[in-house]
């Protein structure tokens, strides 16, 4: 006579009738082949059970790596989907005033970021001070500054889009802000021939919001779309 317990009817006729669920259950199948090594001893090796835990293993870092790659996506559809928005906004003004208003505020929150600024060089100091009068978001610098903020005075050679994380900002970039911006994302235009360079800078207070790890494509499009913009009103 057998020592192993009775199966319960209603259990049994359960599994009978949905034999499936129990296969698709990964918790009653890791009991069910506990069991089995238990039942076989300690003395044998159970080779397909080896190979199914191999098999279980790669399925899960298959699936995390499925549910990593569906997050990166959807992240980079919402910011496809905060930049396009920003664009729109951007080409809206009707006046220079508007547009440096719109740069500095609904923008800015659509992009998600604590600051903007657009720095401006400008080798005629008077010139400079008109163009700040426009608005807290404009400064303007001396000829060469841009290059040596983002080269760190190495030289030039500076990308189209700087991500780095800082411990305090560029008072001559965020002014009053500067204190607590801990990543930027600066992104050099190119404003047209004979004219000085420009700069957006983007400031955050979170040091992991701009990191040099991070893709620059979308920043580069809008770079490339704010620079347009701004030849047409500086012209």
């Amino acid at each position: 006579m057998s020592s192993s317990p009775k199966l319960d009817d209603m259990l049994r006729e359960a599994i009978l009738a949905k034999p499936q669920s129990v296969l698709d259950d990964k918790d009653v199948m890791h009991a069910l082949v506990a069991a089995n090594e238990r039942a076989m001893g300690g003395n044998i090796i159970d080779l397909r059970g080896i190979a199914m835990e191999r098999l279980e293993a790669r399925l899960d870092r298959l699936e995390d790596t499925h549910r990593s790659v569906i997050a990166a996506a959807y992240e980079n559809l919402a910011g496809t989907n905060q930049v396009h928005r920003a664009v729109l906004r951007l080409l809206e003004a009707a006046d220079f005033e508007t547009f440096l208003r719109d740069l500095g505020g609904e923008i800015g929150e659509i992009l998600r970021v604590d600051s903007v600024r657009l720095v401006l060089e400008s080798a005629q100091p008077e010139q400079g001070r008109t163009l700040e009068r426009l608005g807290e978001v404009l400064s303007v610098a001396e000829p060469g500054f841009i290059e040596r903020y983002l080269t760190g005075g190495r030289g030039p050679g500076a990308r189209q889009v700087t991500l780095r994380q800082m411990q305090t900002g560029s008072r001559q970039v965020y002014g009053r802000q500067a204190d607590w911006i801990r990543s930027e994302a600066c992104l050099k235009l190119d404003l047209g021939a004979g004219r000085l360079p420009g700069m957006l800078a983007f400031g955050a207070e979170d040091p992991h919001q701009f990191t040099p790890q991070l893709g620059s494509d979308l920043l580069a499009f809008f770079a490339g779309v704010f620079e347009r913009s701004m030849r047409r009103w500086l012209s």
